[in-house]
């Protein structure tokens, strides 16, 4: 038997390592898509499959703002930005569009958006400049329902794939800009009474549960107390994020006291025990 080696695959260049950091990029996105010695898992790739991990990565992202962690934030953003090199290359390869396309066209939106910085318009302040970014926004879409040969809409560009809270807020903001809201909040908080009211009156016979009738009135629940959120100016998605963060902190005490007082976990507690150590972990 011979020891002779199977001959390997030849390998890709590397990239040049004098050239720009984002060149490097997208010729490893390249090598890492070549049919012809790149990498299985990368080349079966497509829009839809690659979709999850970019909005994966966004939170990463918004995960490392939050935790103040900026050598982490670095890796992140690097993570995101492959994401929109991945998204890039595989239009190319269909011939639709590439990264510097896409870079081009980010470019000559926030040119546009910004009248006041590149041209001669006059806006004074931040608080100017929102309505200002609104109504710029609003022509572009007005442009695009021309394009698409239909009547356009307030409620247009609101993306269906947004996470819920997000999109429910962008929805009754544009509702709101056409004069669709309450102008005190005395009725906002009077809807998420009416709406809890309406949940439980879905539950008032436990053996006559309509399920898609309950997910209704919940969904009309937290689409109110999110509508309070934005009157209150507070955004809703990071006001949970805070409250999830914190009962994880909190419960973990639960668990650790229990471990220590009571010898086992909360699977072996009862309610009482840890509804105990509980109040006990809100105390700090």
């Amino acid at each position: 038997m011979s020891d002779a080696k199977k001959p390997s695959r030849s390998s890709l260049p590397v990239p040049d390592a004098d050239a720009p950091a984002i060149q490097q990029l997208i010729a490893v996105m390249a090598a890492l898509r070549d049919p012809d010695g790149g990498c299985p898992w990368d080349i079966e790739q497509t829009f839809e499959t690659i979709a999850p991990y970019t909005i994966e990565e966004a939170y990463e992202v918004a995960e490392a703002i939050n935790q103040g962690d900026l050598a982490a934030l670095k890796d992140e953003l690097g993570d995101l930005l492959l994401q929109v090199v991945y998204h890039g290359r595989i239009a190319e390869e269909s011939g639709e569009f590439d990264f510097n396309d896409v870079a081009a066209a980010i470019t000559q939106k926030m040119i546009r958006r910004h009248p006041h910085v590149f041209d001669d318009t006059a806006i004074v302040g931040a608080a100017a400049q929102t309505p200002a970014w609104e109504t710029q926004k609003a022509t572009e879409r007005a442009a695009k329902a021309a394009a698409d040969g239909r009547e356009p809409g307030a409620l247009d560009g609101v993306s269906a794939a947004y996470p819920a809270l997000m999109r429910a807020v962008k929805l009754q903001r544009r509702a709101a800009r056409v004069g669709f809201d309450w102008p005190e909040i005395e009725p906002v908080v009077d809807k998420i009474t009416e709406e809890l009211g309406e949940v439980m009156a879905e539950l008032a016979d436990p053996l006559d549960i309509d399920r898609d009738a309950v997910e209704a009135e919940m969904g009309d629940l937290l689409f109110a107390c999110v509508n309070l959120a934005r009157h209150l100016d507070i955004d809703p998605e990071t006001a949970l994020r805070r409250t999830n963060g914190k009962f994880e902190t909190r419960f973990r005490i639960v668990e650790r006291l229990l471990a220590e007082e009571l010898g086992h976990g909360p699977e072996a507690a009862s309610l009482a025990q840890m509804e105990e150590r509980w109040q006990r972990s809100k105390r700090g």
